[in-house]
């Protein structure tokens, strides 16, 4: 059993009061068993609870953290009822509520029972009011109870100690107990218990949001290998899914929200801290690659509160892979990206753009001695040594290799066809083109992807 051999005398004492004709026909004998021992039969009659809280975290599988949420509503979902009979029990022995109706003054008795004085009233013409009576029940079952809430304090400690990400669990269910408590009874010792432990369990929930901004913050990276996926942000992923199999219908959802839109934005601000200081790995593919993992996150948990947030992932992973797409490109024809943007800027000046051959450097004698260094094979050869490039950046649990490549294809073949527009107005009629087509790109770059 989970609980102490003095509480289930309570249940089973309880349980032998009422007859078949709802009348109490039990003694005052159960309360000689539940009034509080010595410090030395406590200890000898320690309860689970306390047991549990001595435990160390290798004692329990940490690995399954639904073991322990079956363990704190089990306790839970014992205790209520235990709490609620024993409160049933003290109010009709003691005669407590049931002199709403009568009138005159009342008489006030101590009687003391191993040690414990309890007050039993006796009508004489006032009426004993509900809320003394009331506190009355909750005297005593706090005499009666008065472990419960340090015990269920270690359990939350142990829980918390095991695995932070054990407060969702216990939020979750010591909230709908507190409610469930509350609808009963808001003013009973089980409703102002559960809300006092309510207190720490949401205390222990907000530590644990905080822990996560605080890793973000002092996340230290390699400067010998390459970032890929940030660990705070597979970490958000990991809260992020068990949070939504928690918090699934639950009343505290408006918790959850609020710490994700805390979570999201230290995230969002921290791998950008992360990409402005790397050394190893551009810093495009670093924001490229974590917010591609953080908007495939989102798309799968659909988290409606953070519906603006995976808009803006999904926007800075795209911006950020065409930044990296265009920078890596003009690498493998450097020198005819350059002749071109040197075109394109003379054109800006002013100058037409069938008269830009008449410009000493950009005459069509030195086009053809740019396009002369780019032969088919050179440029096969460019390209693979960009393949490699681009996969010693990248990281393989991502996998964004391909798509990235497919991206490098597209924005060639655009640049491909923005040459050849530029050829056509600026050197109209003079028969130069480049020495590869569009097909053999194609042919490039699916060869060199298949033999990697």
């Amino acid at each position: 059993a989970t609980l102490p051999r003095k509480e289930s005398a309570v249940k089973q004492e309880t349980e032998s009061l009422h007859g078949s004709s709802g009348k109490l026909t039990g003694s005052t004998s159960s309360l000689n068993k539940l009034s509080v021992q010595s410090s030395g039969n406590r200890r000898s009659q320690s309860s689970s609870l306390l047991d549990m809280g001595n435990m160390s975290a290798s004692d329990l599988d940490v690995a399954d953290r639904t073991k322990f949420d079956k363990i704190f509503e089990q306790v839970l979902s014992e205790l209520e009822p235990l709490c609620l009979a024993e409160q049933d029990f003290i109010s009709k022995f003691f005669k407590l509520q049931q002199h709403q109706s009568t009138s005159g003054t009342t008489t006030n008795e101590v009687e003391e029972m191993d040690g414990v004085a309890f007050s039993r009233s006796y009508s004489s013409g006032v009426p004993q009011t509900v809320s003394s009576e009331k506190d009355m029940i909750r005297q005593m079952m706090t005499k009666i109870f008065r472990c419960i809430e340090p015990e269920l304090n270690n359990l939350i400690a142990l829980g918390d100690k095991i695995d932070s990400f054990n407060s969702l669990y216990m939020l979750v269910k010591m909230s709908h107990h507190v409610w469930t408590a509350q609808n009963v009874d808001p003013a009973s010792f089980l409703s102002t218990t559960l809300g006092n432990v309510l207190v720490t369990v949401k205390r222990n929930f907000d530590k644990c949001i905080s822990n996560q901004m605080k890793q973000m913050d002092e996340v230290k990276i390699s400067k010998k290998s390459k970032v890929g996926i940030l660990p705070f942000v597979a970490e958000f992923e990991e809260f992020a899914a068990l949070a939504e199999s928690i918090f699934k219908n639950a009343e505290r959802r408006g918790d959850l929200d609020k710490a994700y839109i805390k979570l999201i934005r230290a995230v969002f601000d921290s791998v950008e801290k992360v990409a402005n200081e790397s050394q190893k790995t551009p810093r495009d593919v670093v924001m490229m690659e974590n917010f591609h993992h953080i908007f495939a996150t989102l798309s799968r948990l659909k988290i409606s509160c953070l519906e603006a947030e995976k808009k803006e992932a999904k926007q800075k992973y795209t911006d950020h892979l065409q930044s990296y797409v265009i920078y890596s490109l003009g690498q493998p024809l450097e020198k005819l990206n350059h002749f071109f943007e040197g075109v394109e800027a003379r054109v800006a000046q002013g100058i037409r753009e069938e008269e830009v051959s008449y410009q000493l450097a950009f005459n069509k004698q030195e086009l053809r001695k740019v396009i002369k260094e780019y032969p088919g094979k050179e440029v096969k050869k460019g390209l693979d040594n960009l393949y490699k490039k681009v996969d010693k950046h990248l990281c393989e649990e991502e996998n964004l290799l391909q798509v990235v490549w497919h991206s490098m294809q597209d924005e060639f073949i655009r640049q491909y066809k923005h040459f050849e527009g530029l050829i056509a107005r600026c050197y109209p009629g003079s028969g130069i083109t480049m020495e590869f087509t569009i097909q053999d790109i194609l042919d490039y770059c699916s060869s060199i992807a298949q033999s990697h």
